[in-house]
């Protein structure tokens, strides 16, 4: 039976607005130990608040490389990667470099993932790999998540938020048919109601990046409290992917 708890385990509270204050991300930070979120995930500057905050609660600090528009030099991302791991992060959400795959350069893309990896494995930490499907075909979707495969990479995620759209659940199963087993994916952009995470849930995503965690969980509670707390069904599903728009 789906609980409450178990939206709680799917969400990676954001707070990545540029404009968010230090007294802003410490709240945050206690809205994701109040619901116990899967972790919490912030800009660079911000680990070693959340990190503090963090401690001892059980719910690691995330932080994104090469955000918003993964277009900076592969030994930038990696000095950023380890200066995030240094700081305490044990999540990172790298950015590809999307020109270069456009371009057709996947050696490029695979040794820039490969390189982040490998310096998160070493820390124990693990990587999710932003592709920002807006602006890919659904063949350049597939391709990158076969270069994540190769790369050794934990996740796949949808997109930053910062897009022309976030997550589409076309593009979730695509994504979760083009991975290798062990990997998982990562819904991010637009996950604003408990429904849409639901959605997004039943088409494979295993985490959901939101910064409406309140709202989603203050509505997650009151379906279990009612006995309303369900999956979604095929017809649910099919239903929604027809009605999606780009």
């Amino acid at each position: 039976m789906l609980t409450s708890s178990d939206i709680a385990s799917m969400i990676d509270h954001s707070m990545l607005q540029p404009y968010l204050t230090d007294y802003e991300i410490s709240s945050g930070c206690e809205t994701a130990i109040k619901y116990h979120t899967a972790s919490v995930c912030a800009r660079p500057a911000d680990m070693p608040t959340v990190v503090r905050r963090l401690e001892g609660t059980g719910i690691p600090a995330c932080t994104v490389i090469g955000f918003p528009h993964g277009s900076v030099r592969p030994d930038v991302k990696l000095f950023e990667s380890k200066r995030a791991l240094d700081d305490g992060a044990r999540e990172l959400d790298m950015v590809i470099n999307i020109g270069r795959l456009r371009a057709g350069d996947a050696a490029y893309v695979e040794d820039e993932i490969a390189a982040i990896v490998a310096a998160a494995h070493d820390s124990e930490a693990i990587v999710k790999v932003i592709l920002e499907n807006c602006y890919l075909t659904f063949d350049e979707i597939a391709l990158t998540c076969a270069i994540c495969s190769r790369a050794g990479a934990d996740f796949v995620k949808t997109s930053t938020g910062y897009g022309k759209y976030g997550a589409k659940l076309r593009d979730l199963v695509l994504m979760k048919k083009s991975i290798t087993p062990g990997m998982k994916v990562k819904a991010a952009g637009g996950i604003r109601t408990l429904d849409t995470a639901l959605l997004c849930r039943f088409a494979g995503s295993s985490r959901c990046g939101a910064s409406a965690t309140e709202e989603i969980m203050r509505e997650a509670m009151r379906r279990e409290a009612e006995g309303t707390l369900c999956e979604k069904t095929q017809a649910e599903f099919d239903a929604a992917l027809a009605a999606e728009t780009y």
